[in-house]
Formats: C-alpha cells, sequence, structure tokens
C-alpha cells in the first residue's frame, strides 16, 4: 500500500475568538499481487548513503535486490517514495541519468531536487495497468545524486511495481 495525507488549518482571529479553515487532500493505492491493473509483484526497499559529491545510478531492469536476496527486473513501476534524511547537509538529486535514463516519471533531463528532510511519493491509479515504463537497457537508470561536497547524503527508497 502507498498512502499521503496533507493537512492544513488556516486561522483567523475574528470579532468573537477564531475562525478555522481545514483543508486536506488523501490518495491511497492498494495493490494485489500480479502485474496487470492493480497489481504488483515486485519490491526494492533500502537506505542508502552517498559520499560527498558522489552519484550511483540505480539499474531497475536488473540489479537491484529484494529482501529475500532475489534480484529484481521491473517492467512497470506503480509507486515510488524517496525520502532525504533530515540529518543531510547536502540534498539528494534524483533523475537525469547520462544514459539510458529511466525517463517515463522525470523526462530524460529533468532533476528533483530532495533537501535535507524532504521526499516526495508518486502513485498511479489502481485502474492503471501500465504505470511508469522501464525499457531494460535502454530506459532503466534512476540516477541519485549528492549534490555537494564536504559531507555524505543518507536517503531511503521504495519502489514497487511489476515484472511483465
Amino acid at each position: 500500500m502507498l498512502a499521503v495525507a496533507a493537512f492544513a488549518e488556516q486561522t483567523a482571529t475574528i470579532d468573537l475568538g477564531t475562525s478555522r479553515a481545514g483543508q486536506s487532500l488523501a490518495r491511497s493505492l492498494s495493490l494485489g499481487s500480479g502485474t496487470g491493473a492493480g497489481k504488483a509483484d515486485r519490491v526494492f526497499s533500502d537506505r542508502r548513503t552517498l559520499a560527498a559529491s558522489a552519484t550511483e545510478d540505480l539499474d531497475l531492469a536488473g540489479s537491484l535486490v529484494d529482501a529475500f536476496g532475489a534480484t529484481i527486473t521491473f517492467a512497470r513501476v506503480k509507486g515510488i517514495v524517496i525520502a532525504a534524511a533530515a540529518g543531510n547537509s547536502n540534498n539528494v538529486v534524483v533523475g537525469a541519468a547520462s544514459s539510458n535514463p529511466w525517463a517515463t516519471l522525470l523526462g530524460a533531463t529533468h532533476t528533483l531536487t530532495l533537501r535535507p528532510g524532504a521526499f516526495v511519493a508518486v502513485g498511479t491509479g489502481a485502474a492503471d495497468a501500465t504505470g511508469y515504463a522501464v525499457t531494460a537497457s535502454t530506459g532503466d537508470l534512476l540516477k541519485v545524486a549528492n549534490s555537494g561536497g564536504g559531507s555524505s547524503v543518507t536517503y531511503d527508497i521504495h519502489i514497487i511495481g511489476c515484472s511483465a
């Protein structure tokens, strides 16, 4: 299951007390086992650390390992969460691998910057059988980079998807 919720409350002082306006948005995705719409059969989850100024390319089709030690090949991604550690001094930059970039989420050259403590979550709709396609050997690398020198960065990543 992938779930995201946001709630904010605006307040204002009025003549007879305080006026409040609550606003919320929540989405969740619960997937069954399999490869079709509303289903997933692969999960990668890890806490990773990059040295100062370092980068890594996560190969979504052939080098990631699941919790049981099996190599994972994603054909489609249905959900992804990336969270930068609050204690980082530098940012975590996601996207724009120099070769074979996984482009269906951010495009081939775009990046997403996660400041210390920041996170991003993306999920497909339950009826979406396609998700974010991964093309083995030509469109399967998710680049993650430490934005600067001087210190390492740590980030958590959780990817849910399908093998076919």
